[in-house]
């Protein structure tokens, strides 16, 4: 059986057992605070270097870190990962979009907000460049939902697992979704996927 070490608040690890749960492929989680240091033991860094979650233990293999190598991992065969050379390409243009736009602001205010347990005051203009640079974001995922139900083909995919992972909670970290009525109603769609789980289900 599949070990998934994470931290339940977090979108990464999300992904991944969002991806777990709607393959039903069994898994055993084993939860990992990384504000008390969890992931800088010297135990955990001889399973990742990198110190990070989430992190997956495959049996007879090794460790996979980074959630996208994770979710592909799960998903390859599947539903979940198109086989047409175009589409699995623009799944993955959405991926790497995620990773270097959406999550570093999106995210990032997010954990700065609700695990730091820091406020707006104390943050100030890195607040404000994080919401500016998220906003921008949201804004492409809305014109990238304009008329479509999925981001990729016509079917539910990795590439939405992965964008939902962080802007379903973006109001968590300030960010008003009224004004992505795409987005809204995608969030919607998504959840009501067989083996959707919220966040916080371990």
């Amino acid at each position: 059986m599949y070990r998934l070490h994470d931290y339940l608040p977090s979108g990464n690890g999300y992904k991944c057992r969002l991806v777990l749960k709607q393959l039903s492929i069994p898994y055993e989680l084993v939860e990992r605070d990384i504000k008390a240091g969890a992931t800088r033991t010297p135990e955990f860094l001889a399973m990742n270097p990198n110190g990070r979650i989430p992190l997956l233990e495959i049996p007879g293999r090794g460790f996979l870190a980074e959630s996208h190598a994770i979710i592909h991992f799960l998903a390859r065969g599947s539903r979940l990962a198109p086989e047409e050379r175009y589409d699995n390409a623009l799944m993955w243009q959405w991926l790497c979009f995620e990773q270097y736009h959406l999550e570093p602001n999106v995210g990032t205010a997010r954990f700065w907000l609700t695990s730091l347990k820091k406020t707006p005051e104390e943050l100030g203009d890195r607040l404000v460049e994080k919401h500016d640079r998220g906003h921008a974001a949201l804004a492409v995922l809305e014109r990238g939902l304009d008329g479509r139900e999925w981001l990729v083909a016509d079917h539910y995919s990795l590439a939405d697992v992965a964008l939902y992972a962080y802007t379903h909670v973006a109001p968590e970290a300030g960010f008003d979704l009224e004004r992505y009525p795409a987005i809204r109603a995608w969030v919607a769609r998504v959840e009501a996927q067989a083996g959707w789980a919220p966040i916080t289900e371990r």
